[in-house]
C-alpha cells in the first residue's frame, strides 16, 4: 500500500508540468510524447509493483478457492457414490424382506393347513371312537336286555308250566330245559 501511494505521487509530481505546459494545446486528438511517455513509466511502475505484492496474494487466493472448490466437488461425488450404494444396499434389503416375509406367509398357511388337517383327523378319530363306544354301549345294553327278558321269559313259562302241571319246577335242570328250546326259537326266526 505504501509503494502503491508513492507511485501515484510520483506520477501525479510528474504528470502536473506537463499538464501545465500543455494547457494551451489541448485536445482529444492531440498526442504529448512527455505526457505518454510517464503514463507509461507509472503504468509499468505500478505493473511491477502490483506483480510484486498484489498479484501473489489474488493469486493464492484464487487456487485456494479453486483447491477448495475441487475438494467440494470430489467430497460430492463420493456422497453421491456412496448414497446411491446405499440406495442399491436398501433396495436389495427391501427385496429380500419381501421375499422373506412372502416365505413366511407361505409356510404359515401350509402349517395352518396341516394343523386344521390334523385337528380334523383328530376329530374324525373321536367321533369315530365315539360312535364305536355308543355302539359298543347299545349292543351292551341290549345283550342286557335280551338276557332279561329270556330270563323273565324262562321264569314265567317255569311259573306257567308249573301251574299245568300242578307242580313247582325250579330246578336247574328245568331251567336248562327252557333255555335250549327258546335259543331254538330264536335260531330259526
Amino acid at each position: 500500500m505504501k509503494t502503491l501511494s508513492l507511485a501515484l505521487l510520483a506520477s501525479t509530481l510528474v504528470a502536473s508540468p506537463a499538464l501545465a505546459a500543455e494547457e494551451g494545446a489541448a485536445g482529444p486528438l492531440t498526442v504529448e510524447g512527455g505526457l505518454m511517455f510517464w503514463t507509461i513509466v507509472v503504468f509499468v511502475l505500478l505493473l511491477l509493483i502490483l506483480r510484486k505484492f498484489a498479484w501473489p496474494q489474488v493469486l493464492g487466493a484464487v487456487e485456494a478457492r479453486e483447491q477448495m472448490l475441487e475438494r467440494q466437488i470430489e467430497e460430492t461425488e463420493r456422497n453421491r457414490a456412496e448414497s446411491a450404494r446405499i440406495l442399491e444396499e436398501q433396495k436389495r434389503l427391501l427385496a429380500e424382506a419381501r421375499t422373506s416375509a412372502h416365505a413366511i406367509v407361505a409356510e404359515a398357511k401350509g402349517l395352518a393347513d396341516k394343523e386344521r388337517a390334523v385337528v380334523i383327523e383328530k376329530t374324525k378319530q373321536e367321533q369315530d371312537e365315539l360312535l364305536q363306544r355308543a355302539r359298543r354301549e347299545i349292543q351292551g345294553e341290549r345283550d342286557r336286555a335280551v338276557t332279561e327278558l329270556r330270563r323273565e321269559a324262562v321264569d314265567l313259562s317255569l311259573a306257567a308250566a308249573s301251574k299245568l302241571i300242578g307242580e313247582r319246577l325250579g330246578s336247574d335242570a328245568d331251567r336248562q330245559l327252557v333255555l335250549n328250546y327258546l335259543g331254538t326259537l330264536e335260531s330259526t326266526h
